[in-house]
């Protein structure tokens, strides 16, 4: 996966929620953009997702003093039961593209059912 896509779309200027998908092509080891979503909502995006899946989510998020942030959220999803190999596929990939793109908000899931506003909301309330 281009890093330019990851910093192009750390830089947008707008102001919705938006997506983007990654996955790892097995054949060629390498992390593959899926798709890009705008204007997407967490109930929305976590319909669209596969199983086993990466996700950078640009969230428009209102603080209880009522200041925006845009915190970029970078989203894990790996389900129980997955063969060894994949998972050491994506950790791997996992830590690369948390390092070489500077994400900080950083989250694992094994459901992509608990995938929630709520649950993005509750997380991210450790950042302040």
């Amino acid at each position: 996966m281009p890093f330019s896509k990851l910093k192009q779309f750390r830089f947008r200027k707008e102001t919705t929620n938006a997506a983007i998908v990654m996955k790892i092509d097995q054949k060629k080891q390498l992390v593959i953009l899926e798709e890009e979503y705008e204007d997407i909502s967490m109930d929305t995006l976590r319909e669209e997702l596969p199983e086993r899946t990466f996700v950078v989510y640009s969230y428009k998020y209102v603080h209880d003093d009522g200041r925006v942030s845009y915190p970029l959220c970078f989203i894990y999803s790996s389900p129980n039961g997955c063969k060894t190999e994949q998972q050491m596929m994506y950790a791997g990939s996992k830590n690369e593209l948390v390092k070489t793109a500077e994400l900080t908000k950083v989250f694992e899931t094994r459901n992509t059912e608990e995938l929630t506003e709520e649950w993005l909301k509750k997380k991210l309330g450790f950042f302040r």
